[in-house]
């Protein structure tokens, strides 16, 4: 009874992190979209794109050891395809990661009800451009957790600041062209609560199949060492 017990506080708090991890995520960068546009663009491309950068490290060193800070369902499904993951947590963790986004969306929108967006990314070209960009970008950052994530001790160290690194640099050149979404939540939280669902597909599915390219990379090269 003792285990069973101890299991399931484990297993709860592992829930909540990847709750409030997402939650400080979308909160953060969607919100720094939508108080730049409040404000007349006081914030910028780039200070939008530091927000990103920031918030995804600070929360990888925050809830890492807890929940591994996945905050990401694309991710999620790649750790189990690694091996790294079991099965049976999947679904509780992307239910965890959907209630943290949406959440965020919901509250940010009680703040900014005349925000048409909600800090949703949409393509600013054709869809076809977009998805390739979210493919490529998801791929290097599944390349980037894999490899830090499960490198040495010391790489593991700077594991945060690389990952956060890596979307920072990809909002930077793409953010503007397909939102560098990387992540199927972050859009379909914003999309859902804004009502503007055109091109979801594209968030939904080329950041999944970026990440899966990455699994199949590492394990490739993995065995190769």
């Amino acid at each position: 009874m003792f285990y069973m017990k101890k299991t399931f506080e484990i297993r709860m708090k592992r829930y909540i992190a990847e709750t409030l991890g997402t939650f400080c995520l979308i909160f953060s960068g969607t919100g720094a979209i939508i108080i730049n546009q409040h404000t007349g663009g006081t914030l910028g491309h780039i200070g939008i794109c530091i927000v990103f950068g920031l918030i995804v490290t600070a929360m990888i060193y925050t809830f890492g050891s807890v929940s591994g800070t996945h905050i990401n369902p694309a991710v999620t499904i790649c750790f189990w395809v690694a091996g790294l993951f079991p099965a049976k947590e999947i679904l509780p963790y992307i239910i965890s990661q959907v209630i943290g986004a949406f959440t965020a969306s919901a509250l940010l929108m009680l703040m900014f009800p005349e925000n048409e967006g909600l800090g949703g990314t949409y393509p600013s070209g054709s869809n076809g451009q977009s998805f390739v960009l979210e493919v490529v970008l998801m791929f290097m950052l599944m390349l980037t957790i894999l490899f830090t994530t499960q490198g040495s001790k010391e790489v593991q160290q700077l594991a945060g600041w690389a990952i956060g690194g890596v979307v920072l640099l990809g909002a930077l050149f793409a953010g503007q062209i397909s939102g560098a979404s990387m992540n199927p939540v972050r859009s379909l939280s914003p999309a859902f609560f804004s009502g503007n669902m055109s091109s979801l597909w594209v968030y939904l599915t080329a950041p999944t199949i970026g990440a899966l390219l990455a699994t199949f990379t590492w394990r490739a090269m993995k065995e190769v060492k």
